[in-house]
């Protein structure tokens, strides 16, 4: 083979490559935008900017998943009887370019850690509900 054949197949291989990994992604936001219990909400933890992603109720844990990513595993997990539902708020004026449009802010203790999650209000009225229903604290059973 010669020089301009082997550039051709590379160049097929990388570009096959490049459409597996769209349908890979593409296939993946699918799946987490269908599934029960996900719902898009960006997150902010202290010193770090928003980042978008979609949230994930299990029955114990809230998890929270990149948007560009094709890993499966949640980047952040939230054990559902420490979560503390604090409020929400209008975004500032700096927050509204950096979230969504028609979101709020909900902020969550976690471990003594603060949590800034990004929602629609009614989203928020989910996620205060599942917070409410979940186990009592020490005593394990359902409410």
């Amino acid at each position: 083979m010669d020089g301009i054949g082997i550039t051709f197949i590379t160049l097929a291989v990388l570009c096959a490559l490049l459409v597996l990994m769209i349908g890979a992604f593409c296939l993946r936001r699918y799946q987490l935008r269908t599934a029960l219990g996900t719902f898009d909400a960006s997150i902010r933890l202290p010193d770090r900017g928003w980042r978008m992603g979609v949230c994930r109720y299990t029955d114990k844990h809230l998890e929270w998943l990149r948007l560009v990513s094709l890993s499966p595993r949640p980047r952040h997990r939230y054990l559902r009887s420490s979560l503390e539902l604090k409020g929400w708020r209008e975004p500032s004026e700096q927050e509204k370019a950096q979230v969504q449009p028609g979101t709020i802010i909900v902020s969550l203790s976690y471990e003594g850690t603060d949590v800034l999650l990004a929602m629609k209000f009614d989203v928020y009225a989910g996620l205060s509900s599942w917070l409410e229903a979940g186990p009592v604290i020490g005593i394990g059973t359902w409410r």
